[in-house]
C-alpha cells in the first residue's frame, strides 16, 4: 500500500515517535526520538494485543517520562502477519492518532525483522526473513547487504529446492524459519533463531519517514494482509 506524502515541515526536525508492533502473538511498543530508542515493552502473551496495548503504551511513556501529548507521530508495523493481530494494532494507532491529531506512520513488517539483524554480519550476504502463513507457506522477501530487494514481499510455498538457485550465503529467520529449516540441507543457508518483529527495531525507519512527511491516511490505511481474510463455516450446528 502506497504512503501519502503531506505537506508537513518535518525534514531534518527532532521526533517522538511511539512504534506498535502485533503482527505476530508477540505484542510490543517502544518509544523512539530522532530514531533513538528511549524505552521498549515485549509481551511474548498470545491473543493478549486488544487489552495490552494502551496500557502498555502508557507505561513506555511514562518510563521515558513522557506524555501522550508529547508525541509527534505513531508508527505501526503494517503486515503481513496475524489479521487479528495487525486489526488490533492498527486500530489502536489509529486511535491515538485521531485523538492528538499527529499522523500515522506505516513500516513493512518485514522491514522491522531485517532491521532486527541489520549490520550484524560481514561480507557478501543475503537476508530472507520469514513469517509464518501456515503449513508450508510463508510471508517472505530477500535483501542483499545493502538492503537492494532480490526477492519482492510474497507469499511463498516452500520446498526443498525453493533456495536451489541461490549460491550466497543467506540468512534465514523469522517465526517462518523453522519449517524451512526441517527440510532443507543447503549448506549456505544459516538460520537464526529467536528474532521476532519487535517495535524497538522500528526507529530509524519510522524516522525516516517522518523527515519526508511519508504519512498514511488515518482514516482510511487498511494493513497489508497481502491474502485475502477468508471467514469459515464451522461443519457442526452449535445450535
Amino acid at each position: 500500500m502506497k504512503s501519502a506524502t503531506l505537506n508537513c515541515s518535518t525534514e531534518n526536525s527532532l521526533a517522538l515517535i511511539l512504534s506498535i508492533e502485533t503482527s505476530t502473538d508477540v505484542c510490543s511498543v517502544a518509544l523512539h526520538e530522532s530514531g533513538e530508542l528511549l524505552e521498549s515493552q515485549i509481551h511474548q502473551i498470545e491473543k493478549s494485543h486488544s487489552s495490552l496495548l494502551p496500557g502498555i503504551a502508557g507505561e513506555v511513556l511514562k518510563q521515558a517520562n513522557k506524555d501522550f501529548k508529547d508525541l509527534d507521530a505513531v508508527a505501526i508495523s503494517a503486515g503481513p502477519g496475524s489479521y487479528t493481530g495487525l486489526r488490533i494494532g492498527t486500530t489502536t494507532a489509529k486511535g491515538f492518532c485521531f485523538s492528538m491529531s499527529i499522523p500515522l506512520i506505516s513500516i513493512d513488517t518485514l522491514d522491522v525483522l531485517i532491521a532486527a539483524v541489520s549490520g550484524k554480519f560481514k561480507g557478501e550476504h543475503l537476508l530472507c526473513p520469514m513469517l509464518d502463513a501456515r503449513r508450508m507457506e510463508v510471508y517472505t522477501k530477500m535483501v542483499d547487504q545493502d538492503f537492494e530487494e532480490i526477492w519482492p514481499l510474497q507469499a511463498k510455498i516452500l520446498d526443498e529446492s525453493s533456495f536451489d538457485k541461490i549460491e550466497k550465503t543467506t540468512y534465514i529467520f523469522g517465526n517462518g524459519m523453522s519449517k524451512f529449516k526441517e527440510i532443507s540441507n543447503q549448506k549456505n543457508l544459516v538460520f537464526i533463531d529467536e528474532i521476532v518483529p519487535d517495535a524497538s527495531h522500528m526507529g530509524m525507519l519510522a524516522f525516516e519517514k517522518y523527515q519526508q512527511s511519508m504519512f498514511e491516511d488515518v482514516a482510511y490505511f487498511e494493513p497489508n494482509y497481502l491474502k485475502e481474510w477468508r471467514t469459515t463455516t464451522p461443519k457442526k450446528q452449535l445450535l
